[in-house]
């Protein structure tokens, strides 16, 4: 088992920014953490990081809400449940954030820079034009006291920078990566407090980790550079920093950077795209940790059990589409006809031609079995099932002649199988197609050609679940009605 500190009280969290809507990175590191959490009777609190008031996305907090509440990530403290170390929204804790980083400047640890954006723009561009590391050339860092105070008299805009140590070398024992460390000379000045007051992401992270006492922090690969800030502003704001995880990226099957074209990544794209909830979590639970070298398909309790960082990969983690519709598959089999039907219908609305509309829940209940074995995705359904709410099937007549066949031994297929449907003493699949297999036999036809032609007239369809059953839900008078439309649309044809 991975090294704990904190055994009696794990305290992890999920701190999205709200200047996007939720997508799978975001997502998996919320389910690591609330695993984690779960394994180890801890708590896991949902932190809005909102300080980046320039790229907020009206919605984006409630589409991450909701994301949680669909895969049924639930949070101990945070946004609409409250908690004791409130509030979880960055942006009402501005005066925290101001208090602690002006204390830092009294004590020299931090101090004002007075630098204009066109003047840090010019040393960027000098740096880049002598290849020189980039990063803030400490102007401002050596200010004289009368400097400073003509800089404030002067009331331009001001930021407060954290002042780096220039020596030394900053480790972090990463619980995924191991040790990692970085020489201090190489990291700049960074900014805690903008000039608008609002704190970075790095000043406000560091003293929300703290004050909401995070006892683990997982978070993605590609805040691993920052690290070595966070551990230096804990410690000049005498903190005991947090134990660091750092969860490897997530590629796509081409090993390149995940993105649309490998699927849909916002999180409620799946939902919409007809992926279960329960399938999505598995999948996710798989990219970059395992069990072992061969289950799959688990039950959250197994994973929570089992949960683990030592079996968290450092490599990057691959998303695979593919697998993930067939996992969604694998789950859709699993589940209660009447629990599918229910999950079916949202889709079946929004499908289905407004004609079909409504959707008896009875008689769709009657189609589920036919149909759970073939659904990988429910939005599959309304394409799938479409023939069973039609009145009047749309297809090109010739496709009822099979091949081998012509006209006149389509015909007579038809009328064999309206004789022998009418005639039926029960309509029910197993007798229904023992006395039809009789008709095809009767008329020198195979099954193949008989039942293609009958097929074509029942459904429209070439290929569709099991007919017999189909044709027992459908209902004798449909079917009839079918048929007798296949006749005479084939008879009129040229």
């Amino acid at each position: 088992m991975e090294k704990l500190t904190r055994t009696d009280n794990v305290r992890v969290r999920f701190a999205p920014s709200p200047t996007g809507f939720p997508h799978i990175g975001n997502i998996r590191t919320a389910l690591f953490n609330w695993l984690f959490a779960k394994r180890h009777g801890g708590k896991f609190i949902v932190r809005v990081e909102d300080t980046d008031q320039d790229r907020l996305v009206p919605g984006a907090t409630d589409a991450v809400l909701a994301a949680l509440d669909w895969l049924g990530i639930d949070w101990d403290e945070g946004p609409r449940v409250g908690g004791p170390f409130g509030p979880y929204l960055q942006s009402e804790r501005l005066d925290i954030y101001q208090k602690l980083a002006d204390d830092l400047v009294d004590r020299g640890l931090a101090y004002r820079c007075y630098c204009t954006e066109e003047r840090l723009k010019e040393m960027r561009e000098e740096q880049a034009r002598s290849k020189e590391r980039t990063g803030y050339d400490r102007l401002c860092r050596n200010l004289s006291q009368d400097e400073r105070n003509r800089k404030e008299d002067e009331g331009g805009r001001s930021v407060i920078r954290f002042a780096v140590p220039k020596s030394g070398v900053t480790a972090v024992s990463d619980l995924i990566r191991g040790e990692v460390v970085w020489q201090n000379e190489v990291l700049d000045d960074f900014i805690l407090i903008k000039s608008d007051g609002f704190p970075t992401y790095h000043m406000a992270v560091v003293t929300d980790d703290h004050l909401m006492e995070i006892s683990h922090v997982m978070r993605a690969e590609e805040w691993l550079p920052s690290t070595p800030r966070h551990l230096q502003l804990h410690q000049a704001l005498g903190f005991d920093p947090p134990q660091f995880a750092h969860l490897p990226m997530i590629l796509g099957p081409d090993r390149s950077k995940l993105s649309k074209r490998h699927g849909a990544t916002f999180v409620l794209d799946y939902r919409d795209q007809g992926f279960l909830h329960e399938a999505l979590v598995n999948f996710l639970e798989l990219v970059g940790w395992s069990l072992d070298d061969h289950t799959e398909i688990m039950t959250p309790s197994t994973v929570i059990e089992n949960f683990g960082l030592e079996r968290v990969n450092k490599a990057p983690a691959i998303f695979d589409y593919e697998k993930l519709t067939w996992m969604n598959g694998m789950y859709i089999r699993q589940l209660p006809e009447e629990d599918l039907a229910d999950r079916i219908m949202p889709f079946l609305e929004d499908g289905l031609p407004k004609e079909c509309l409504p959707v008896d829940r009875d008689y769709l209940l009657r189609i589920v079995p036919l149909i759970q074995e073939r659904t990988k995705l429910l939005t599959d359904v309304a394409e799938m099932s479409e023939f069973f709410f039609q009145t009047d099937l749309d297809f090109d007549p010739q496709r009822l002649i099979q091949k081998g066949m012509d006209r006149q031994t389509a015909l007579a297929a038809l009328a064999a199988c309206q004789t022998e449907i009418s005639n039926a003493k029960i309509f029910e699949h197993e007798p229904l197609e023992a006395a039809l297999r009789v008709a095809a036999t009767g008329l020198e036809l195979s099954p193949r050609q008989f039942f293609g032609t009958l097929r074509v007239a029942a459904t429209g369809r070439d290929a569709t679940p099991p007919l017999f059953e189909t044709m027992e839900v459908l209902g004798r008078e449909r079917v009839l009605d079918r048929i007798q439309q296949a006749i005479s649309r084939l008879g009129d044809s040229d």
